[in-house]
């Protein structure tokens, strides 16, 4: 699949890229020889936008099948400065801190019967109320996160940005909707904080 300025292998066990990967992807506010750490990378593409802009990245994610098909694609495209790691959130980089962390959030409220077998059901299932990833991933960034760091999340008008936006507020950061694009029933929010 053409992604962009690449060329990508997709599957079904892992998230396809959408718009939400493209909100985040095509505004990346990264500067020249800045730490980027990107959860949940799913096919890799984020990450490989990101090291048109810097070269010390580490892409994680839950879905193994999500770290072979990232790792296929960085082959694909010639790119070797993405450092891949396995697990949930913060846990393989516990002991470090970045200058951007990027996060395309699984913010879609999921009730029993929607939850898929699959490691796919990590991309989206947000939940009840979509914040079940979103407010565990907000309770920890600060301490993965040097001073003057940005975060950039993706999330959705269904997992409730403005909660979001408060949350960040508490915790010291300046925060923004950077970008946002509406859908059918929902709208797509690309949200910047700024740690202080």
């Amino acid at each position: 699949m053409k992604a962009g300025p690449f060329e990508i292998e997709t599957n079904d066990l892992v998230y396809i890229p959408s718009d939400d990967t493209f909100l985040l992807a095509e505004n990346l506010d990264i500067k020249e020889g800045q730490s980027v750490l990107e959860i949940g990378t799913g096919s890799g593409l984020v990450s490989m936008y990101a090291s048109r802009l810097t070269d010390d990245i580490t892409a994680t994610d839950i879905n193994y099948n999500a770290l072979e098909l990232a790792e296929k694609n960085f082959e694909m495209n010639n790119i070797d400065k993405i450092k891949l790691e396995f697990g949930d959130l913060f846990e393989p980089v516990k002991d470090k801190k970045f200058d951007v962390i990027l996060f395309n959030t699984p913010y879609l409220p999921t009730e029993e019967e929607d939850i898929i077998d699959s490691d796919l059901n990590y991309a989206f299932d947000g939940g009840s109320d979509g914040r079940k990833i979103i407010d565990r991933f907000l309770n920890e960034v600060k301490n993965h996160l040097n001073e003057g760091g940005c975060v950039q999340i993706i999330q959705s008008s269904l997992s409730n940005t403005e909660q979001t936006l408060v949350k960040l507020d508490h915790l010291g950061f300046i925060a923004e909707v950077a970008k946002s694009e509406k859908f059918f029933f929902e709208e797509i929010i690309l949200i910047n904080a700024y740690k202080i």
